[in-house]
């Protein structure tokens, strides 16, 4: 674990999931089986609209960090919520799986030429999201603080 977390600083772990996300966000508008785009079906706009939560953590971390400050219920209850969109992507990544194992299914008819190259490279940003979170988490816990949020009290009078 210690090696990857050197190999994946919170800086780096931060920009590479910029990149999964948008480049996830780009594909949850792809149809695998008929090689184009779908932007009026609602389905694909439900993806990007709960990575924008994961977005916000990131951000919320970088700043965290870049300021050298303690985590807040605010970002505790963003946490909470990827942990939710968590399983999510790991149904999105079952859902891909699933997907490309139906390949056979389909061998009569006319399967596009990309499907199984682009299924792989999602089916590989699924997994790189996944663990880039994680990775996000520990990260979060070692540069920020773990919510302890009996210190926040400590110097608050509730009586002025």
């Amino acid at each position: 674990m210690k090696f990857i977390l050197r190999l994946f600083t919170w800086k780096s772990t931060l920009m590479f999931s910029l990149i999964v996300l948008v480049l996830l966000n780009v594909f949850s508008f792809y149809g695998l089986f008929t090689n184009k785009f779908y932007f009026f079906k609602f389905d694909n706009y439900i993806f990007p609209i709960l990575t924008l939560v994961h977005f916000t953590f990131l951000y919320a971390m970088w700043f965290k960090i870049k300021e050298d400050e303690i985590a807040d219920p605010q970002m505790r209850n963003l946490e909470y919520a990827l942990y939710v969109i968590f399983l999510i992507y790991v149904y999105r990544l079952f859902n891909t799986v699933s997907i490309l194992f139906s390949y056979s299914n389909f061998e009569s008819h006319v399967i596009p030429a990309t499907f199984l190259p682009l299924g792989i490279l999602i089916l590989f940003l699924y997994i790189m999201l996944l663990l880039l979170t994680l990775i996000t988490f520990k990260h979060r816990k070692d540069k920020i603080g773990s919510y302890n949020f009996n210190k926040l009290d400590d110097g608050i009078d509730s009586w002025e």
